[in-house]
């Protein structure tokens, strides 16, 4: 077998966006001093403790960390989830997460997210090779676990029609019958739609009807605008169990959450990952041979971040500004509306990529077209590239430069 031949599982990996967007405006002069709204890399400052804790901990350096992460770690991103979901109350109810086997510390949530695949995929299922299904568009680190794990990636159509969410319930029981997993992201990116309570509910059962497990994206889960977005664990607990007679309540279900965004940091490269006792086992397991550590200090660091919620409530606050801003001045064109999570601006300009080169020639604004996250290939939900009409605009820079951006874009447009 050639080098080129044992690499061929690959073959169906999405170019990422971010060089073919560099390619699209290639030898184009920016009109205006240039402003990037392209990429999701929070520009706010982060809170000043973070440096504080890891100035403290600084000799834990010299210590390999554990994969499990400290009890402090494991504590406060339970205390969190006690917070922000509810999931404290059902302690007197035996339904608690316990943090010492549910809960794991991740090197950012694209690791974990891209490294559950190998878990979760079996060899085949249905005695046919495992489809993974993923929204579309889609974060391309999904596609490429998919394809890691041997599955095949299966893209479902996530459109203004369905309220930027995919209809799973709708696909054929063949393709259900074989699928390993499921790659959800509630807010979602781009279209920062957010899944209710019933959805993810539904989406609950249907992955244990057919033996399915959900790996949950819930990384802008503290950006919201009016109302904090369900979860998935809520959702779980609000079903009263498995369903199947396990005694795991998370069965079938694992979420990913990040200080990336919800503190500014990331750099920092801290999130965790918390699930069904099983699947977590296993995953621990992996992790022990794969290594992806988070180092002492910045565990330290992240355990503050996690325990304090009054600066992600002063984050979200400087990004519902910006979408006041946003709405000022693009009003109801481009088919805007406020998200009601995330800190993106999914607008449909009709051609994504021929407003991109205008915006960048004429306004020096930097965005993203929609058809960069999105793809053509799937037999299931419209035809066409879901994400052709649209752009993507980030909200992470300061108040003064968004505002600036926004104005050139509705000038350009």
């Amino acid at each position: 077998m050639t080098a080129s031949a044992a690499f061929s599982r690959f073959d169906g990996l999405p170019d990422s966006p971010f060089p073919r967007l560099n390619a699209l405006i290639e030898g184009i002069e920016p009109g205006k001093p240039p402003l990037v709204m392209s990429l999701g890399e929070p520009q706010h400052a982060f809170p000043p403790f973070v440096m504080e804790e890891i100035a403290r901990n600084a000799p834990l350096f010299g210590k390999y960390p554990p994969i499990i992460g400290t009890t402090e770690f494991r504590n406060a991103a339970a205390g969190w989830l006690g917070r922000r979901y509810g999931i404290e109350a059902a302690v007197g109810k035996g339904l608690a997460l316990d943090p010492d086997l549910q809960i794991l510390p991740v090197n950012g949530t694209r690791e974990a997210l891209f490294s559950i695949a190998q878990v979760a995929t079996p060899p085949e299922k249905t005695g046919r090779r495992p489809a993974i299904l993923m929204p579309n568009p889609f974060y391309q680190c999904y596609a490429a676990a998919a394809l890691a794990a041997g599955a095949e990636p299966v893209y479902i159509a996530a459109t203004k029609e369905t309220g930027f969410m995919p209809d799973f319930e709708a696909l054929p029981e063949e393709l259900l019958a074989r699928t390993a997993m499921i790659y959800f992201c509630s807010p979602a990116n781009p279209q920062g739609s957010v899944a209710s309570l019933d959805y993810l509910m539904r989406l609950i059962r249907l992955a244990r009807t057919h033996g399915i497990t959900l790996a949950i994206d819930e990384c802008y889960a503290d950006i919201y605008d009016r109302e904090p977005p369900a979860g998935a664990l809520q959702a779980a607990l609000a079903l009263g169990g498995s369903g199947q007679g396990e005694s795991d309540p998370f069965a079938n279900i694992i979420v990913f959450h990040s200080l990336s965004k919800r503190s500014s940091l990331p750099g920092l490269r801290s999130g965790f990952c918390a699930g069904e006792r099983a699947l977590m086992q296993r995953f621990r397991n992996f992790r022990n041979i794969a290594c992806p550590q988070v180092p002492l200090p910045l565990m330290a660091a992240s355990a503050a971040c996690w325990n304090d919620d009054a600066h992600a409530s002063a984050n979200r606050d400087l990004y519902r500004a910006k979408i006041d801003a946003a709405e000022r001045v693009l009003g109801n064109r481009f088919g805007f509306y406020r998200p009601p999570g995330g800190f993106f601006l999914w607008l449909d300009v009709g051609d994504g990529e021929k407003a991109t080169r205008e915006l960048w020639a004429r306004g020096g604004v930097k965005v993203l077209p929609g058809a960069y996250l999105s793809r053509e290939d799937s037999p299931y939900g419209p035809t066409g590239n879901p994400g052709a009409a649209y752009i993507r605009v980030a909200l992470v820079d300061g108040q003064s430069e968004t505002e600036q951006a926004l104005a050139r874009m509705a000038e350009v447009l």
